[in-house]
């Protein structure tokens, strides 16, 4: 990592120099985007520079080490080496973190879908159960969650559920949760406690502002109809719900969790938009496709990328071969260790590709 050093350095000083000058100035457009291109170069030469001390205090205390024959002194070298170690393994992490190249979309909320797969009730259970995760995840980070549409099973489990999260680093965090999920566990209506192995599907759409996408009302199509459910109180005996329709590409979005028929559109019309713009960014996605497939995943949602094994507490993650035995802590939210592992396979990358 080091030896790129001089190289940032020197996009950097280049960098200074543009903004300093007078055209630049005048010139917004120009301005801001050398500033971002800034912000993100600046934090990865200090830590750059710093690792480059820890490695020279490193090689100090090995040499003393050689040198050394007071037993009180080799012990508290081996001990300050020991710590310098520790600190290069992080500041190693924190500049594999950096060196991911900004997504445009970094700062975005996003809205995530959860599709119960292949498994039936129990797959439906678990998608509640990843909703949980996600819910105790975003609670940890102070972001906010709110349901836009949900198909319940009557048993505990969604067939399917819209949400959004907001907040700060939403998407740079949740980024990479897009594809399968598959468990393995005995079901709740499993006589015979033999291990079922089900799929959830996991969809996270950067949400789109109404400045970053136009749709005109002549290209949708909206239905209203009585709300489906799994009986009770959540069935409406008004027609309510909406079914809404984009011609040009066909998607369909139902929203029917309001009991309010304008609640509803507007909520539909939230999670079309986000499709829609995702549909965009795939299309530029497409384009770099070999690089994201050497990063942590092609981000399609057909790709399993987690398996999540009960009887042994398992979880794993097949994109960067990463298995956690703590699967109770994570399903409580607890996704730091997981997400930063992606971060650092990213960064990983990003440094390969130069």
């Amino acid at each position: 990592m080091l030896e790129k050093l001089p190289g940032y350095i020197q996009q950097l000083n280049e960098i200074d120099h543009k903004l300093s000058l007078p055209e630049t100035m005048e010139d917004m457009a120009l301005f801001k985007k050398l500033g971002k291109e800034r912000s993100h170069l600046a934090p990865i030469v200090d830590a750059l520079s710093h690792l480059g001390e820890i490695e020279q205090q490193i090689a100090d205390a090995k040499l003393l080490l050689k040198e050394e024959s007071d037993s009180e002194m080799i012990a508290l070298t081996e001990e300050e080496l020991e710590s310098l170690e520790e600190a290069w393994e992080r500041t190693s992490n924190s500049v594999k973190i950096l060196l991911v190249p900004p997504d445009p979309l970094a700062g975005k909320d996003i809205i995530m879908e959860i599709r119960a797969g292949t498994g039936g009730d129990e797959a439906a259970l678990f998608a509640a159960d990843l909703f949980r995760m996600y819910g105790h995840y975003a609670d940890e980070k102070g972001w906010k969650i709110e349901i836009l549409s949900s198909n319940e099973t009557g048993i505990g489990g969604y067939k399917e559920l819209v949400f959004s999260i907001s907040g700060r680093d939403v998407f740079g965090s949740l980024r990479w949760e897009s594809g399968v999920h598959r468990v393995q566990r005995v079901p709740q209506t499993e006589s015979g406690g033999r291990i079922h192995t089900s799929a959830v599907t996991v969809a996270v759409l950067p949400e789109a502002e109404e400045t970053d996408i136009e749709i005109r009302s002549e290209d949708l199509k909206v239905d209203v109809m009585r709300s489906s459910g799994p009986g009770g109180q959540s069935v409406n005996t008004t027609d309510s719900a909406v079914r809404m329709t984009h011609l040009p590409t066909g998607l369909v979005v139902i929203c029917q969790d309001e009991k309010s028929q304008i609640k509803n559109r507007a909520k539909a019309l939230r999670v079309l938009r986000s499709r829609l713009y995702d549909l965009e960014a795939e299309k530029k996605r497409s384009e770099r496709a070999e690089a994201r497939k050497n990063m942590v995943g092609s981000g399609d949602r057909s790709e399993r990328i987690r398996t999540y094994n009960f009887p042994q507490n398992r979880l794993t993650d097949h994109r960067i071969n990463l298995t956690l035995y703590k699967l109770e802590h994570v399903m409580l939210g607890g996704l730091d260790e997981v997400i930063d592992a992606l971060k650092i396979a990213a960064g990983e990358a990003a440094l390969a590709e130069g």
